[in-house]
């Protein structure tokens, strides 16, 4: 029903983690963003912002034409929506997921990922930079665990709101953050790791680890992009 484009990416495993809870039948697309494959003309009919995850519902609730979907909370929206399910009915308790599912997306995920590039991937070393998301990846961290200090989970019962957040912790080593220093934090990564959906979620990855380029072959296609990337 569901064609995933999909790469090992935290934004990756989202979706694959949101399909494993609700069960429903998916394919899997690989979309090698070290290699290039995000620029093919195929892909970008789908996701014309040269980013995995996108989508394509081929069986949609209205029964017209495919949807196609791209960014990663959009999806996760989309099929909470279609399905009902991971995401409230009542007003108030789908206002609190959507705010932290917008939290992830214009917070966590793009200042971890600010954290990644600066600690892991920038060929040169600058340390105001890399204190600059170390510390502010530590702050949204110590958000989250103030968050969770009197709940199980982020807005109310498990929702895509936990979901969208989870695989962006799972690099927490290589964002210099360290979970003991997050106890709320730390029992809710816990207890979603330790979910059925997302270790096979996890387990879909295991079979692309051998498609992975090296930095300095991908450096170029991943860091490098610009106006002049965007063709019309």
């Amino acid at each position: 029903m569901i064609e995933v484009y999909y790469w090992t990416t935290p934004n990756g495993h989202k979706i694959t983690m949101f399909l494993e809870e609700v069960g429903i039948p998916y394919t899997l697309i690989p979309i090698n963003i070290g290699a290039g494959d995000q620029f093919k003309p195929e892909f970008l009919k789908i996701a014309p912002n040269n980013r995995i995850p996108a989508i394509i519902d081929r069986e949609p609730v209205d029964g017209g034409e495919p949807i196609s979907v791209f960014e990663s909370g959009a999806i996760l929206l989309y099929l909470a929506e279609k399905t009902g399910k991971l995401i409230p009915a009542e007003i108030r308790d789908r206002v609190e997921v959507l705010q932290w599912l917008f939290w992830q997306m214009g917070g966590l995920g793009p200042m971890a990922g600010q954290n990644h590039h600066f600690s892991q991937y920038a060929p040169e070393k600058i340390p105001y930079a890399i204190a600059r998301y170390v510390n502010e990846t530590g702050r949204l961290y110590a958000v989250l665990n103030r968050r969770l200090s009197d709940r199980e989970f982020v807005a109310g019962d498990y929702s895509i709101a936990d979901i969208a957040i989870y695989p962006w912790i799972v690099p927490h080593t290589l964002q210099s953050q360290k979970l003991e220093d997050f106890t709320n934090l730390q029992r809710w990564f816990e207890a979603i790791k330790a979910r059925p959906a997302t270790i096979r979620a996890y387990e879909q990855a295991e079979a692309f680890k051998n498609q992975a380029i090296s930095i300095e072959e991908s450096r170029n296609l991943l860091f490098n992009q610009s106006a002049n990337t965007i063709k019309d």
